[in-house]
């Protein structure tokens, strides 16, 4: 335990700030979903939106993709981006908790680890030994920049609404004593949402608790514990999307309102989010309704006061507003606006089909049954499972467990697609025969909230024909998603497809590709993210980092239908918009 003194204490509902009330006004950005070049402009930004501080989740599994590896350079430089904020004159309220929501894949939890154990977020040994080594690994990055040491570290997340999952009042209470033996020092939180029992099931003694809501002041009032200050640590200012549904929206008067209402309360607000970014490469992760799998978007968005590409807004001036007043000179100037490449196209070439990719790869595992992709190790994205099948005429196959979506082949013809919530049988050829079944499976987002965080992906318990006979003898092909895909073949309706689009300046850009039906996309080797044509995102940002002057490749893998041309749009389009507050 550390012999420093916190900077932040609460004492009869107030925030003091070295012994002086204290209000903190901060926002939500994610360093994980911002280019790094970018991480200055979007802190900068939010300093000039009137914000003190701002804070940020730390995803332990865009850390620790593969167990042992922890990576904190480059994109994964936490500590300089909390140095940033820093120099921009922010205070920091870091959350670093093994899970994080966040419509981020698998809550922030490895996917190996959820692999091993259902336990998550108790105090089982499988679960809490991960963490410990974890917290071994990033607390040491965190301890010198608090501010008790001269750092801009102020606040610390404990756990995150864990009031609506769970029970185990040892583990949170594991999870504070892993902070404090550590180093950590400065002030303490929990986050839950405004119910009598998340409250209850999500409080750790000697820590303090502050709420989540879109609406919801007064029941914050009636619920806040003990002379704890009133704060609302996700103030949702806005919300994000599923594929499938409308684009969410939130008025500026709406958001406002609820702003004001908490700061006349003599509350502290965190805004979520203060700038949403993207979901890059496969890191979107996935809802559960109970029923229905829905799969995040690539944007996060989350109609922001600081939208995608930086750019600001009527939320952005509301809150600009709201917060000058509890600032003792005037605050830093808005930046100007971001610079975005002009409207362009190119055609999009074709180069192999889906197969074609498939059959690039080389063979990862057999097994007489189909596994799932955490035994074949694979993180997300697609999987290939192939075996040889004779059926009689009249035929159908049915997958047992499907997540989240299946393209069928047998021999080269395509017979069909299942999904998570749909029909899990297909019709094979009417005649009959032998063939080559070819089953190519995508996770669509691990899900990240409620009771079946951790769901494994894949094939989950077998493949079936005319529902009673087993398909055995399976190969395994993992398509590798970290660099574009290479594959040489016949052009297809599916697959593979190349554009090069010259650009005379580096700049934003926002990418569409009309015509294609569900495709991935890389630029120049990064892959931004998904595509899918039941909206609502119809454009894929691309910060200008990534761009080069002159040639920039763009690769395509669409598992259903390729369009003919790649777009640059000189505005984002994120579809039909609904009006929509998170409660």
């Amino acid at each position: 335990m550390s012999s420093a003194s916190p900077s932040l204490t609460w004492r009869d509902g107030e925030i003091l700030r070295d012994g002086e009330p204290h209000r903190i006004l901060s926002g939500a950005v994610h360093y994980f979903r911002i280019h790094p070049d970018q991480w200055e402009d979007r802190l900068r930004r939010l300093a000039a939106m009137g914000a003190n501080t701002v804070d940020t989740y730390i995803p332990w599994n865009f850390h620790e993709r593969v167990e042992g590896d922890i990576d904190f350079t480059g994109w994964r430089d936490v500590a300089r981006f909390i140095r940033l904020a820093g120099e921009v004159g922010l205070d920091v309220y870091v959350r670093p908790s093994p899970y994080i929501c966040a419509e981020w894949s698998n809550g922030g939890i490895p996917f190996w680890l959820s692999a091993r154990t259902s336990a998550l977020r108790t105090g089982d040994p499988v679960f809490t030994d991960a963490v410990d080594r974890w917290f071994d690994a990033l607390i040491p990055q965190l301890v010198p920049l608090q501010a008790a040491h001269g750092g801009p570290i102020r606040l610390i997340q404990v756990e995150n609404e864990y009031g609506s999952f769970g029970s185990d009042a040892a583990y949170l209470a594991h999870q504070r004593d892993a902070l404090l033996s550590r180093g950590m020092v400065e002030l303490l939180t929990t986050a839950d949402g405004t119910m009598a029992d998340m409250v209850l099931n999500g409080s750790i003694p000697g820590v303090m608790g502050t709420f989540t809501f879109g609406t919801g002041v007064q029941e914050a009032v009636a619920l806040r514990r003990d002379d704890h200050h009133l704060m609302c640590s996700e103030l949702w200012g806005g919300w994000f999307d599923h594929w499938g549904e409308k684009h969410h929206v939130r008025s500026a008067d709406s958001m406002i309102s609820t702003v004001r209402e908490l700061l006349d309360a003599g509350g502290s607000v965190s805004i979520y989010m203060a700038h949403g970014g993207t979901n890059f490469g496969l890191w979107a992760g996935a809802n559960h309704d109970g029923t229905h799998i829905q799969p995040t978007i690539t944007s996060y968005d989350s109609d922001a006061p600081i939208g995608e590409d930086g750019s600001v807004n009527d939320k952005f001036a509301a809150l600009r507003d709201a917060f000058a007043p509890f600032h003792p000179a005037e605050l830093p100037p808005v930046p100007d606006s971001p610079e975005h490449q002009p409207a362009a196209s190119a055609p999009l070439v074709p180069t192999a089909s889906l197969l074609d990719v498939v059959r690039a790869q080389p063979v990862a595992a057999t097994a007489a049954q189909p596994l799932t992709f955490e035994r074949l190790g694979a993180e997300d994205g697609l999987v290939a499972y192939e075996a040889e099948l004779s059926f009689p005429p009249a035929s159908t196959l049915s997958i047992l467990g499907l997540r989240d979506r299946a393209v069928l082949y047998v021999d080269d013809e395509r017979v069909g697609v299942m999904e998570h919530d749909g029909e899990h049988t297909v019709s094979l050829p009417a005649e009959g025969g032998v063939g080559r079944l070819t089953i190519v499976v995508e996770s669509l987002g691990r899900i990240n909230y409620g009771p079946l965080t951790g769901e494994h992906k894949g094939i989950l318990r077998g493949v079936v024909l005319n529902g009673r006979r087993y398909v055995h003898g399976w190969q395994h092909r993992v398509l590798p998603l970290d660099a574009p895909l290479t594959a040489a073949g016949a052009a297809g309706q599916d697959g593979l497809a190349v554009a090069s689009l010259a650009v005379s300046r580096p700049a934003d850009a926002w990418l569409a590709l009309p015509g294609s039906a569900k495709s991935l996309v890389w630029l120049n080797g990064f892959l931004l993210g998904r595509l899918w044509e039941r909206g609502p995102q119809v454009t894929l940002y691309a910060p200008g980092p990534l761009w080069r002057e002159g040639e920039n490749e763009i690769v395509v893998l669409d598992t259903d239908r390729l369009g003919a041309t790649v777009e640059i749009r000189e505005a984002a389009e994120y579809g039909q918009i609904e009006e929509f507050i998170g409660s």
